[in-house]
């Protein structure tokens, strides 16, 4: 019998099990403090307590519920990361796109800016700086934008390389297209999943870089449902909750796994059509 072809692509099930995680996450951030409004009730007369009666994971040292407050915690956690993901792939492509397509001074610039924040350790600069600016998590995001945009710029430059003189570009080029058209309407389609699919990577590093700093004391401030937060504060309820500090970890681990599988899939898809 013949080979039918497949309706559907086949999906692995590393690819499966990260998209389920993500839109699981999703949803958390989403609808978290909406169906779960009572993280920050505080029962001082309750205290710390292990899991059970009514409390899954158990309570904090100020009698809050851990299982709320790890929902309400993807929103801060998830949102900052997801905004460096955006705005890093934001500036990769137009950067990119720009040294990809123009070339000359444009591309010797754009390079030389990647390569000098490629050589900088990202994580403790942006320690560095956010420490000097008094702490805060807009800061700490947007040092972390900046920082995480190289990987974008040259991954992009390198797709546009690849697409610059293939014959629909040439096509477009001989119709008296402008390059701005040339840039956004064609060339910039074919670029858009592989910078999609990087932009997940990002998003993964990003969870782990702003819980890194959460939990350094320079993200969110005290108090706040944040997984990094919640992890420095809780550390010391070890052999009093151990879900306490253990429930944060474990979801900053399964999430950046999670979105380190999707977004290798995506890419290793993305890259395989770009090549055919």
């Amino acid at each position: 019998m013949k080979n039918r072809p497949r309706l559907f692509p086949r999906i692995s099930p590393s690819a499966l099990f990260g998209s389920a995680v993500v839109l699981l996450l999703v949803l958390a951030a989403a609808l978290g403090q909406v169906l779960l409004p009572g993280w920050d009730t505080q029962d001082l007369a309750t205290g710390v307590t292990m899991p059970g009666g009514g409390h899954p994971l158990g309570t904090d040292e100020l009698g809050r519920d851990i299982a709320q407050m790890v929902v309400a915690g993807a929103r801060s956690t998830l949102a900052g990361a997801a905004l460096v993901a955006v705005g890093s792939m934001v500036i990769g492509n137009i950067l990119g796109l720009l040294a990809g397509y123009r070339g000359g001074w444009a591309d010797v610039l754009v390079r030389r800016w990647a390569d000098l924040l490629l050589a900088l350790p990202a994580l403790l600069v942006t320690i560095v700086v956010a420490g000097i600016g008094g702490g805060g998590y807009a800061l700490a995001v947007g040092v972390l934008v900046v920082l995480t945009s190289p990987a974008d710029i040259r991954l992009v430059r390198s797709a546009v390389l690849e697409q610059r003189h293939r014959a629909y570009v040439e096509a477009a080029e001989t119709l008296g297209l402008s390059r701005f058209a040339v840039m956004t309407r064609h060339i910039w389609p074919n670029v858009l999943p592989v910078a999609v699919a990087n932009a997940l990577l990002n998003f993964a590093g990003a969870v782990v870089a702003l819980s890194s700093l959460s939990f350094l004391g320079l993200g969110v401030p005290p108090g706040a449902p944040d997984w990094g937060r919640m992890l420095s504060e809780n550390r010391t309820l070890l052999y009093d909750n151990p879900s306490a500090a253990l429930a944060p970890a474990v979801l900053i681990v399964v999430a950046a796994v999670a979105l380190n599988l999707l977004g290798d899939r995506l890419f290793e898809a993305f890259s395989d059509r770009g090549r055919s």
